[in-house]
């Protein structure tokens, strides 16, 4: 996919809900795109000087629709990155949207939760902006989620909703399995 294909307008529906729908869909693709560790997919969601901003220690922001996908093709590969949407809010008047979503790192047997708050061309539709929020500090834990949060009354889900390693993995489920044990472990001595 050339620059150019990315920059391509959508057209704009007109209703509040098509409007509301369109915005939605957008994420939805562009999660799609990552889970299928889809470079292209992942940057047409995206104007060419898009922005996906991270907490602090994250290695961000990352700058361009290219790079954006270039990246989370990075994690599929080398962290068995996974991820679910639990839940949308969608603001179409002022073309922005909140998700909550969870990060499966199947190469570690790790799960991160937390929010994105999105920001969308009012033309073409396209993500401008991304500012991900995170559950809690990394630590320790294999899991970071809220505590005492009950995410199975609440319907989340608690696994992965595509299966790892990607084909395209640098690493073998062998390799994670010994490296999940391995946290496991550690996770036991400093409890």
């Amino acid at each position: 996919m050339t620059e150019n294909a990315i920059q391509t307008p959508t057209v704009q529906p007109t209703s509040l809900e098509e409007r509301k729908q369109t915005l939605r869909n957008r994420i939805r693709v562009y999660f799609d795109g990552c889970n299928e560790a889809d470079v292209d997919k992942i940057a047409a969601q995206f104007t060419p000087d898009a922005v996906h901003f991270f907490p602090p220690g994250i290695g961000g922001p990352w700058r361009g629709a290219r790079t954006i996908g270039e990246n989370w093709r990075r994690l599929v590969k080398t962290v068995g990155s996974a991820w679910s949407i639990e839940r949308y809010i969608v603001d179409p008047d002022a073309h922005e949207a909140v998700i909550e979503w969870t990060h499966w790192k199947t190469r570690s047997g790790q799960a991160l939760r937390g929010d994105e708050w999105y920001k969308f061309d009012p033309e073409s539709g396209l993500i401008t902006e991304i500012r991900a929020f995170y559950a809690s500090p990394a630590d320790a834990r294999t899991h970071i989620h809220l505590e005492d949060f009950d995410y199975v009354a609440e319907g989340y889900q608690l696994e992965p909703p595509e299966a790892r390693p990607h084909p395209d993995a640098e690493y073998t489920a062998e390799q994670a399995a010994a490296e999940r044990e391995a946290a496991r472990s550690y996770i036991g001595k400093i409890q």
